[in-house]
């Protein structure tokens, strides 16, 4: 059995999901992050609520997009494991 992620891993995976499709449909997003229904559900309104992606209307979908928090992050993630690679670790 594999690794399992930890909760700041399944953020990025995320977040980095709907950066490189922009745009992303809900169901497209729930397969990509590889979680449950409801542990997706969790995630997404996390990250809703604390205003790192947006909802939109993408014609008559229902899309998700980042928001500058949600790139900041993925910014400062990305140094943090580049630092912690550095060490060997």
């Amino acid at each position: 059995m594999g690794k399992r992620r930890e909760r700041l891993e399944v953020i990025k995976d995320i977040l980095r999901s709907i950066m490189e499709t922009r745009n992303i449909k809900p169901t497209r997003l729930l397969y990509a992050s590889n979680l449950s229904p409801q542990m997706f559900k969790d995630y997404v309104n996390e990250l809703l609520s604390k205003e790192f992606i947006i909802n939109q209307m993408n014609g008559k979908n229902k899309t998700f997009a980042l928001t500058k928090k949600g790139v900041a992050f993925l910014e400062q993630y990305k140094a943090i494991e580049e630092f912690v690679e550095n060490f060997g670790l």
